[in-house]
């Protein structure tokens, strides 16, 4: 749960450098990564909702 928090601050451009620093040597580079390739994910999957709900059919 730690990673998708430090990931969600990062995504929002909200981390600070400290806590950068010790999620990263706390946590796996694997768990960032698949974290990170999931919050790209939903968001271009809310990108898509959104066009689809706002452009005329």
């Amino acid at each position: 749960m730690d990673t998708f928090k430090s990931v969600a601050a990062a995504f929002f451009g909200v981390q600070n450098n400290n806590n950068r620093k010790r999620d990263l040597s706390q946590g796996k580079l694997s768990h960032f990564i698949i974290a990170g390739l999931l919050a790209v994910l939903i968001f271009i999957a809310c990108l898509i909702a959104v066009v689809s709900l706002v452009m005329p059919s």
